[in-house]
């Protein structure tokens, strides 16, 4: 685990770049605490739909990072994970400004976690809400399988 947090740490400093979607949509990686995790997004009209707001999918975006990031902070050494699920209610629309993605683990099981995050806009008004489940991925074996 030292070495996913070493990481985020680096993140958090500046010293290595952040993933390349995080850099494609704008989002960062703000601050993270063991299962938990916050992640920030300054909407702009390039985040747009057609009608103005926000487009959901920037929006699922933003959690999936927070979750992510989240639940790395429970990885054993060696260990990466993927997400196998996610569902987002989309609740309030957002035009511009700063989005926080807060995201907790409620559950880390040996192999299944479960994860959900609450999407604020700039008032702390919940505009969505994410759950997640990850998988854990097991370190490599040293013969490459």
């Amino acid at each position: 685990m030292a070495k996913m947090l070493d990481g985020m740490e680096a993140l958090l400093r500046g010293e290595v770049p952040p993933p390349a979607a995080a850099t494609l949509l704008g989002m960062r990686l703000a601050s993270f605490s063991a299962g938990e995790a916050l992640v920030e997004l300054d909407a702009t009209a390039a985040h747009a739909n057609p009608m103005g707001t926000l487009q959901g999918g920037v929006l699922a975006a933003v959690a999936d990072a927070a979750m992510g990031w989240a639940y790395m902070t429970t990885l054993g050494e060696g260990e990466s994970y993927t997400t196998v699920e996610m569902k987002v209610n989309f609740l309030r629309a957002v035009r511009t400004g700063r989005i926080s993605a807060r995201a907790r683990v409620k559950n880390a099981g040996r192999t299944l976690g479960l994860i959900e995050c609450d999407v604020l806009d700039g008032g702390d008004k919940l505009v969505a809400h994410a759950v997640s489940t990850c998988m854990t991925l097991p370190a490599a074996p040293s013969d490459g399988r």
